[in-house]
């Protein structure tokens, strides 16, 4: 259930093209669909404007393909992070516009893309070790109808190549920022921009980096300003938030 379907539902009551009865059970059944291993939220589109989204880690293949066949039967497009090649390779058999995003490993199936946002969101990322959690931030946005622009490999031991880019950088509505080892980038990018940085730490790095964790904390004690800070690796996250960050700037 979308907000279109919505509408065109209660504009059918409106015209008495569909009775009351029929619009209310219309609408129980949009709201949960229970595959007994999963309850499947069929009102998340219009509640937040995208539908679920599944994190395929700890789901075999069998209960992923058959969640994804479920959104997909009530909704445009569909976003499935974490997946494996042996998953996306069980969905597309139900799926069969089902494409891999093999950088970003998440499954996408676009059936009518969503509507085109102004602005553009920026993804940057540290080191090419990062550019798996920065595409995933990637597909993310774009699913979600937001231009995206990437700058990979411009951390802080070659300070000139961030430099480089400023100007572009600073026409972006927001800007996720991806670093590991000691997680200084987003500290830097938020003192060139007036626009929200939101900071990835990812789990690159050597023994004391704690598997991202020097990373998180250097970018929650940022001294910069305008910087908030999604959970180690979660590319996922940080592209939903700049997705709604960007819509909000059109509003």
């Amino acid at each position: 259930m979308n907000e279109a379907k919505l509408n065109q539902l209660l504009n059918d009551v409106r015209s008495g093209k569909k009775p009351i009865a029929h619009a209310v059970r219309q609408l129980k059944s949009y709201a949960i669909h229970d595959l007994d291993f999963a309850r499947v939220d069929g009102h998340r589109t219009l509640r937040k404007g995208f539908p679920e989204v599944i994190y395929c880690e700890g789901k075999t293949p069998a209960q992923v393909a058959k969640i994804a066949g479920t959104i997909v039967k009530h909704n445009d497009n569909l976003l499935a992070t974490r997946a494996s090649q042996e998953t996306y390779r069980a969905v597309k058999r139900v799926l069969h516009r089902a494409k891999y995003h093999e950088a970003a490993r998440c499954i996408t199936v676009v059936r009518k893309p969503a509507p085109k946002r102004t602005g553009t969101v920026a993804v940057l990322c540290a080191g090419t070790t990062d550019i798996p959690v920065a595409e995933e931030a990637v597909v993310t946005a774009e699913i979600m109808g937001n231009k995206v622009k990437r700058y990979y490999d411009v951390g802080v031991a070659g300070l000139h190549r961030l430099m480089a880019v400023n100007h572009e950088l600073l026409d972006a509505n927001v800007l996720i920022v991806v670093a590991g080892m000691e997680g200084a980038l987003p500290s830097v990018v938020g003192g060139l921009v007036d626009k929200p940085v939101i900071a990835v730490p990812s789990s690159v790095g050597y023994g004391a980096s704690f598997g991202g964790i020097a990373a998180l904390l250097a970018m929650l004690n940022s001294c910069a300003s305008g910087i908030t800070v999604v959970n180690i690796n979660n590319g996922f996250g940080a592209g939903y938030a700049a997705s709604l960050i960007n819509h909000l700037s059109q509003s």
